[in-house]
């Protein structure tokens, strides 16, 4: 499995010395108040209503642009390491994967650690999953950063696994950024992209992972997908920043991917950070990359409308 590697361009190059720099100061901080005022700083997409609501007993909101789809949507499950993070400073990102997409998005406000410790989020994301089927959305997209990746993966397996036995729908496929695979902390790159990283530590991912776990297993599937069977699964993409702390985890998610025999996307950006595509309209990787992630969802549509045009 060989990764898709993006360049770094010169004017991107001129603008992450300038983020690099801002973020020096908070560099491995999680703060719910700063965190959530960073990512509200998202440009947000045009068209798109923001609307909160409940899914499956789960509060969160709804970005909407026109015309989508009523039995498609995306399932959005936010970064934050588990510990920080919400929907509403996540509306504008959100909308701008919904707009790319053309799909309706609904990001949940699943509880945290260390209040709501493991498995709390991977039960709320469940329930969400359920709860959109019982809205009637046959197709479901999922979609998540860093620690949301992560459990984006999770239950993607889990979804997975439950519509083999018949009780769930398939999901379409899932597109992560940054994804948090391993709470073991065993990449090589936690090491090695160390000084690279302008926002993670991993003493930072320690404590949030012992915050979201206590004394459970970190290896267990659900917690870190990195370690569950792989095999079935439906198409995922992902997209990673060359210096990032967790770059290994998105590539050994990729690798272990490929070698069950799923179709994986692993591209890797040149000197980008964690979670770079939330800098859309600053960085313009950022905006390829939200470009991508919607083209790979109306692709997956695409082939499932043409197999169903053939029956």
């Amino acid at each position: 499995m060989s990764p898709i590697l993006h360049p770094l361009s010169d004017p991107d190059r001129a603008t992450m010395a300038q983020i690099r720099q801002m973020a020096a100061p908070a560099k491995g901080v999680l703060d719910r108040a700063a965190f959530d005022a960073v990512m509200e700083q998202t440009a947000p997409a045009v068209g798109i209503v923001q609307a909160a609501g409940t899914v499956g007993g789960v509060p969160g909101w709804w970005l909407r642009p026109a015309g989508a789809p009523a039995a498609a949507a995306i399932l959005y499950l936010h970064g934050g390491a588990y510990i920080v993070g919400s929907a509403a400073a996540y509306r504008n990102f959100v909308g701008q994967i919904a707009h790319s997409a053309g799909l309706a998005a609904f990001a949940p406000d699943y509880r945290l650690a260390p209040e709501h410790p493991f498995p709390a989020a991977v039960d709320d994301a469940q329930a969400v999953y359920r709860g959109l089927g019982e809205l009637g959305v046959s197709e479901i997209f999922l979609v998540g950063d860093s620690a949301g990746g992560g459990l984006t993966l999770v239950l993607l397996a889990l979804a997975s696994a439950s519509a083999r036995d018949g009780r769930r729908p398939t999901p379409r496929a899932a597109a992560v950024m940054s994804p948090w695979t391993d709470l073991a902390l065993t990449g090589g790159t936690l090491a090695s992209e160390a000084e690279a990283d302008p926002f993670l530590t991993r003493a930072a991912l320690q404590s949030a992972a012992v915050q979201y776990l206590g004394a459970h297993e970190p290896r267990d599937p659900r917690a870190s997908p990195l370690y569950g069977d792989l095999a079935g699964l439906p198409p995922v993409m992902i997209q990673v920043g060359e210096d990032e702390i967790l770059l290994d985890d998105a590539r050994r998610y990729a690798e272990r991917m490929a070698a069950a025999g799923g179709e994986i996307q692993l591209h890797q950006w040149a000197g980008m950070p964690h979670v770079f595509p939330a800098n859309i309209g600053v960085l313009a990787a950022a905006q390829l990359a939200v470009d991508a992630i919607g083209s790979f969802m109306r692709q997956r549509r695409a082939v499932v409308t043409s197999r169903e045009d053939c029956k």
